[in-house]
Parts: C-alpha cells; structure tokens; sequence
C-alpha cells in the first residue's frame, strides 16, 4: 500500500481512525485514490469562504482551526494532529468554510477528492459513521468550550484545561503556542502569562520552558471555581 505519505511502513490510511474497520485491499483502494500535500508552517490549507473539495488527513505535523470576528479577532477552535482529518464540509455540505485552517508546522496531508470520499462512504458505511462520530465530537468539545467561556472564570478555564490535558503523568506539553491557547480559551496572552505565573506562586504548577506545564497540586487545580 502506498499513498505517497509512507514511513517506516505506516501510511496515513492505516493511521486514521475512520478507516480502521476496512480489510488491507479497501485501504489500497483508498491509497490509490490520494494525493500528497505538504503545507509549511503559517499557510492555510483552507480559508473561510472557500468551498471545499478535499478531505484532508493528516500524517504528519498539525494544524489549527480558526474562526474570526468581525473586528478580526482570532479565535481557536481546534487543534488537529496525525490521523486525524480536516475539511470534511467537502463530504456533507457545498457551503462556503466557515473557518479557516492554518499549519502549525511544516505538515503532510493525504488529500482525498470529496466525491471520491462520499462513493467510499456509499460502498463502506462505517467510514461514514466514524466521521459522523468524529464530527459529534467535535460538536461536545465546542459545546463545552463555549460553556466555559460564558460561565466560569479565567482561572477555572485555565485549571480545567490543564487537568483536560494531562494524561495522568502530571506533565503536560502545549501543542500550541500559548497566544493560540490563550485563543483557544478566550482570553488574551497576558492574562494566560499573568494567571500560569500566579498558578506557579501558588504551588499548583511549574512550568517548564515554553510550552511545558507540570502539576504540583492537582486537587488545588480541581478546587478552583
């Protein structure tokens, strides 16, 4: 199998999650039917408004989903990484994109025509519904992002978010810079800077270079309103 985006024996259609359930001859087909993108750090894939035809999947790197506000405001929706996938709007809708989809770093995309995806998910219908449970998800994670933002403080967003985070280790690496976290929870850079430094003084982080983020007192983060 060989979709151009092959390492070390893996390629990006034995990563994704949607394609999973098929036999080793359907992902094939699919590799046949994609094409290698490389994207550099700081271009779009995709902007707002555009009509999108591809399904993206990523095999490497990984890329932010942006929304703006009418006074040009940037808000972030997601970040997305390795075997997972963007544009799906090309499969289910022909409305222009409402976001806009940036690299965070040099990434490397499968892309897969949008009627290609639609006659597999015709002839396969678990890919169809793993991307609709992807979606949903998605649709929870923004739900629960808009509850936050609307009904607790800074600080209970930023300890909660932490906690999110962490996979149980206690050490957590930003995947974003923390300008687009700060995006990401709806508050400007310098309140994330002051509030991390205040966490820090408290005893309930440390924080480590740039993006490192360490829990010292993980039921002091859970006590936080």
């Amino acid at each position: 199998m060989n979709c151009n985006c092959s390492d070390r024996g893996q390629n990006c259609i034995e990563m994704v999650p949607i394609f999973s359930n098929l036999t080793y001859d359907e992902m094939v087909e699919i590799a046949m039917i994609t094409t290698e993108t490389a994207i550099e750090k700081g271009e779009s894939i995709y902007n707002s408004g555009d009509i999108l035809e591809s399904l993206y999947v990523i095999h490497k790197g990984s890329v932010k989903i942006i929304r703006y506000s009418d006074t040009g405001k940037e808000q972030v929706l997601r970040v997305v990484g390795p075997g997972q996938f963007i544009g799906e709007l090309a499969i289910f809708s022909s409305e222009p994109a409402s976001d806009t989809a940036i690299a965070l770093e040099k990434t490397i995309m499968c892309r897969i025509d949008g009627r290609d995806i639609k006659d597999l998910m015709t002839r396969h219908p678990s890919i169809a519904f793993k991307i609709l449970d992807e979606m949903s998800q998605r649709l929870k994670k923004a739900e629960t992002l808009v509850e936050g933002i609307s009904l607790h403080s800074v600080e209970r967003r930023i300890a909660g978010k932490i906690l999110e985070i962490d996979d149980g280790k206690g050490e957590i690496r930003l995947e974003m810079s923390k300008g687009d976290w700060a995006s990401h929870l709806g508050m400007s850079q310098e309140t994330l800077s002051r509030k991390l430094t205040s966490f820090q003084d408290q005893g309930l982080i440390r924080l480590k270079g740039q993006r490192g983020i360490i829990i010292t007192d993980r039921e002091g983060l859970e006590r936080i309103e």
